[in-house]
């Protein structure tokens, strides 16, 4: 798949700017299309249903309910996959050109849970390294699994949780979701470990316009994540750039 080989701090070279994916690819620059997703928007399959997030396409695999959670200008922060008992949260982040960032991102990953108490322990997965633990939360003990790819300009960090957590052999389609997302990386320069931008899609949008304006009074405290005392390790900026 897409390299995943540790780089530490660099600075923004002249040959960072934005490639089209053609002139990318005349010059060698992108990986080898991989046996599965997340896909890169320059390299995916053709003709599959996909739901619209902006950065982030879902496919759409039956038996999975999507929630997303927006803030009041209509981006959404959170976006929830849930199967039956297990859950998968996804987010996308800008990453540098020539280099991956998970390596470093699940050590501090791993850090972070170390402080509370927890003891991830890291495994060879489809994806790659893992990175798995039972963490504590509000509601008693839970096993999270992380996951991170390094794709072109982007990271994408995945988050099970539940049954497909404990046995990852129990994340049945939520797998196969993961395996068929597509990320859209615009040309805009941003700073490393930035959050890509994600929007509703038209459909929920408009029904969520319709219920406001049906609703002007009502208070909608609508959070869909499942409890996660991990779900607070969001990649934080480091002053790098990607471009």
């Amino acid at each position: 798949m897409f390299s995943r080989k540790r780089g530490g701090p660099r600075h923004v070279r002249p040959d960072d700017a934005p490639q089209t994916a053609a002139l990318a690819q005349s010059m060698g620059d992108l990986p080898p299309a991989p046996d599965f997703g997340p896909w890169d928007s320059s390299q995916a399959p053709e003709g599959v249903q996909r739901l619209d997030l902006g950065s982030l396409l879902i496919p759409a695999v039956e038996g999975i309910e999507v929630r997303v959670q927006a803030n009041p200008d209509g981006g959404v922060e959170q976006i929830v996959l849930v199967h039956e008992n297990s859950a998968l949260q996804l987010g996308v982040f800008a990453a540098p050109r020539s280099e991956g960032i998970w390596d470093e991102i699940r050590e501090e990953i791993a850090g972070a849970m170390k402080s509370d108490g927890a003891a991830p322990r890291e495994f060879d997965g489809p994806w790659g390294v893992e990175l798995t633990a039972r963490v504590n939360t509000p509601d008693g003990p839970a096993d999270v699994r992380f996951v991170g790819v390094d794709g072109p300009r982007w990271m994408l960090r995945a988050l099970f949780q539940g049954e497909a957590a404990a046995d990852p052999r129990r994340e049945g389609v939520l797998g196969e979701c993961l395996r068929g997302v597509v990320v859209v990386r615009d040309d805009e320069a941003r700073p490393v470990r930035e959050a890509l931008p994600l929007r509703l899609p038209r459909e929920m949008s408009e029904a969520a316009e319709q219920h406001a304006h049906d609703h002007p009074h009502e208070h909608v405290h609508d959070d869909p994540t499942p409890p996660d005392a991990a779900s607070n390790q969001q990649p934080p900026t480091n002053g790098r750039h990607a471009r």
